[in-house]
């Protein structure tokens, strides 16, 4: 938890981060990496802003990897391994040199309010910390327990303190809780595994950085291997016949997990025509031997462990050193909150990761990073960052978890974003850093340097529109050894770079004029070049989008009030309030024609205010 406090007169503010664990700093308590499929996204958008994840992962990753590098560059993303010891103390270190910034080991068990805003906050000591502004970042520690066969203990992850207080707090204040559930494979001793059973998997040659401040020369290193085995019939028999001893099956865990990172019981189960399933083994550091093994999340017992993870070719002689569990925690429908992360019923009380209902490391840090933002423009009167669907993952994933009801831990993936070919993992900082600048997260340098990025871009994009290029013997030679269609009259360059099987960079030799420019600069001008034709329509279809978001709907509207519209609309819509009409649309359970009744009634509304105010 974070609480903030205005120091009068100037334009910052003075915050303390409480944590029952001041070594748990950023711990990695399941997977060790950063990043992955749309998650990579996030990572560079928190970057973007002014964030320090993607400066972290830089300087601590073992293994980096740029996915689906053979399709489009909608769905790029950055995937590093980490060295966990070393992220948790960079990020520690960080913390802990910020100016204004105070870290404090202690478990928060009371929220203070007065007239229905944020007051304070209560330690289990009796500490008690006046603020105006206060951050819930609870992450899987609220009520935990952890859960591997028969055995509950109620800890938090790695038999971390968990707490168990502050939920009461919470219930008081008329805030609902929900139970989720989530789960870790085992971590099992190195020397113990024969890598020769095993498929390498290796790092990108060519490693690009998740930080946009980030000299791309300084992440060149040599890198470690992970590696690809699979589970079997054996494997998934002695699973079926242990079920009744997993306590996902036997009826013990309340809470719901995520479905699309499953256990492996669940795997088995609900994929019983997959006789086979990838496991990744994984290095959690360079000076540990203990690797994670990645798809086999369980919360099955010991004994049964030891049996199903030796049946995995490669770990026939595997030594466990820590358990796979699963953990259980309390946590909040996310539709209780405002697109600023405030809650509807508190005042000056924000909330941010896995206590919103979301799962991972990077949902986390983006909500965390929203939150924060907020908090600290409320308190400075100014006015507060909500991003759009068609201008931040970030967005889709805060407009999700506020309106739809979640009944799972919710993960991002690039097919929630409807405007993904504009949202890419390469232009974050275009569409992000004035943000960041705007809310004091991004120097005058670093936003002097985009403009100055955005001015070489246009430039050059120009420039190749009107360079031609003629069917003279060496470009005629030059697109024969590419395998591309020979010219029959003079085309620009723009329309060579079109091509599927060219590019800015590999048409180089045929552009006599052309200047040394950025890494950066060349990656954006090929894309909007080659792209150009579905870059223009998105934006078209933003532009639509645009004109359903600034329809804000009045705070006194009482949707009971409304004839013709549906009642289970009206709980929706009165439930999440939405601030447009836009957000209004996309509510689980809000029709089209509910809309339309809404828009009706609104334009009535606003007429009849107007003539009140007259």
């Amino acid at each position: 938890m974070a609480v903030i406090e205005p120091v009068i007169g100037f334009g910052w503010l003075k915050t303390i981060v409480f944590t029952v664990s001041v070594d748990s700093i950023a711990l990695m308590p399941c997977n060790p990496n950063i990043g992955g499929s749309s998650k990579g996204h996030l990572v560079r958008e928190i970057d973007a802003l002014g964030g320090q994840m993607g400066k972290t992962i830089d300087q601590t990753f073992i293994q980096s990897k740029m996915l689906n590098k053979s399709k489009g560059p909608a769905v790029h993303s950055l995937r590093a391994q980490a060295d966990k010891h070393d992220y948790t103390e960079f990020m520690r270190r960080t913390l802990e040199n910020q100016e204004n910034l105070t870290v404090k080991q202690a478990e928060i068990v009371d929220i203070l309010t007065e007239d229905g805003h944020v007051s304070g906050v209560v330690t289990h000591t009796g500490g008690i910390y006046p603020c105006r502004a206060a951050i819930l970042a609870t992450g899987v520690y609220l009520k935990a327990r952890c859960l591997c066969g028969e055995s509950i203990t109620y800890t938090g992850p790695n038999g971390l303190q968990a707490a168990t207080h502050l939920s009461d707090s919470l219930k008081r204040l008329g805030i609902e809780l929900v139970r989720f559930k989530t789960g870790t494979p085992a971590r099992i001793d190195k020397r113990s595994i024969d890598f020769s059973k095993m498929e390498e998997q290796f790092g990108d040659e060519t490693v690009v950085p998740f930080s946009f401040t980030t000299n791309p020369e300084d992440v060149q290193k040599d890198q470690v291997s992970c590696w690809l085995t699979y589970t079997n019939e054996e494997t998934h028999e002695i699973i079926r016949s242990n079920l009744d001893r997993s306590p996902i099956y036997a009826g013990v865990i309340e809470g719901v997990g995520p479905r699309y990172c499953p256990s492996i019981e669940d795997k088995v189960v609900k994929f019983a025509d997959k006789n086979r399933h990838q496991v990744f083994i994984e290095p959690e550091g360079n000076y540990t031997n203990e690797m994670y093994i990645g798809g086999m999340s369980s919360s099955l017992p010991e004994d049964v462990q030891y049996r199903m993870y030796r049946t995995v070719p490669g770990l026939e002689n595997a030594r466990i050193v820590r358990n796979a569990y699963a953990i259980e925690y309390d946590c909040i429908p996310a539709t209780q909150l405002k697109s600023t992360l405030e809650f509807k019923k508190v005042e000056g009380l924000f909330s941010g990761g896995q206590f919103n209902g979301s799962s991972g490391y990077e949902e986390a840090a983006a909500q965390g990073l929203m939150a924060g933002i907020n908090a600290s423009m409320k308190l400075l009167g100014k006015e507060q960052i909500v991003l759009k669907r068609s201008e931040a993952y970030i967005g889709v994933l805060i407009d999700d978890l506020v309106t739809k009801e979640t009944n799972e831990p919710y993960r991002m993936m690039t097919s929630r974003a409807e405007y993904r070919l504009l949202l890419r993992q390469d232009n974050a900082d275009m569409r992000l850093t004035p943000i960041g600048h705007q809310v004091g997260l991004i120097s005058d340098e670093r936003y002097e340097a985009l403009l100055d990025k955005k001015a070489m871009i246009e430039k050059e994009i120009e420039r190749v529109n009107h360079v031609m290029i003629g069917g003279s013997k060496e470009v005629q030679e030059f697109l024969e050894a590419h395998k591309s269609t020979p010219l029959k009259t003079a085309v620009s360059l723009a329309e060579l770079i079109r091509r599927p099987e060219l590019s800015y960079e590999i048409l180089e030799p045929l552009d006599k004029e052309r200047e040394p420019l950025p890494a950066g600069v060349i990656e954006q001008v090929n894309i909007h070049v080659k792209y150009e034709g579905y870059i223009t329509r998105q934006l078209r279809q933003v532009e639509q989008f645009k004109k359903m978001e600034v329809k804000l709907i009045p705070e006194a509207l009482d949707y009971n009030d409304i004839s013709g519209l549906r009642i289970e609309a009206q709980q929706k819509l009165s439930a999440v309030r939405p601030h447009s009409v836009g957000q209004a649309s996309r509510i689980s359970g809000v029709t089209p024609a509910d809309i339309s009744v809404l828009l009706i009634y609104m334009e009535q509304f606003n007429r009849a205010h107007r003539k009140e105010s007259v």
